[in-house]
């Protein structure tokens, strides 16, 4: 049974969580094969429905010390453009769609989540076009994100501690 997992990271995007329980949406999952979401919805004011719902099991907790497990268990994985979000996510393999809060003031997100989608790591939109983007999502196009290099803070530390 394919699962989503969708994030908000520990702050409020009310926005994200009705947007990804809507009708249309779910609907869109569902076609896409996808029997089961589960949400983290921080600070949020907006609490989601539980149960099956246009053909999608639907549950949600608020947080927790970690979601690395709710990550691992997922096909996909929704969620708002924190570097957190996108580092955990893109790390532990799993295809990813960011979705920019229009709402922050120094929107420094949607920079980061522009980048990640401009070299084929995720998938970006907005709420208002989240529903096109899942229906026209090709996963297999994505790239896996490539592992990180310790060597530059390697040799940086060496010689800030006098040992090169």
């Amino acid at each position: 049974m394919a699962r989503v997992f969708v994030t908000v990271g520990t702050t409020e995007f009310d926005k994200l969580v009705r947007t990804v329980t809507s009708t249309d949406v779910l609907r869109t999952l569902s076609s896409r094969g996808y029997r089961e979401m589960v949400l983290q919805i921080g600070a949020g004011k907006t609490e989601p429905p539980t149960g099956t719902v246009e053909g999608v099991a639907v549950r949600w907790f608020r947080s927790k010390p970690s979601i690395a497990e709710d990550m691992a268990a997922a096909d996909l994985v929704i969620g708002h453009a924190g570097a957190g979000t996108c580092l955990e996510a893109l790390r532990a393999g799993r295809a990813l769609v960011v979705v920019t809060n229009t709402t922050l003031m120094d929107n420094h997100q949607a920079e980061l989540a522009g980048r990640l989608a401009a070299d084929g790591h995720l998938l970006h939109c907005v709420c208002e076009t989240l529903r096109d983007t899942l229906a026209g999502m090709e996963l297999s196009q994505l790239r896996p994100l490539p592992p990180a290099d310790p060597t530059p803070f390697a040799e940086h530390l060496e010689r800030r501690l006098g040992l090169r």
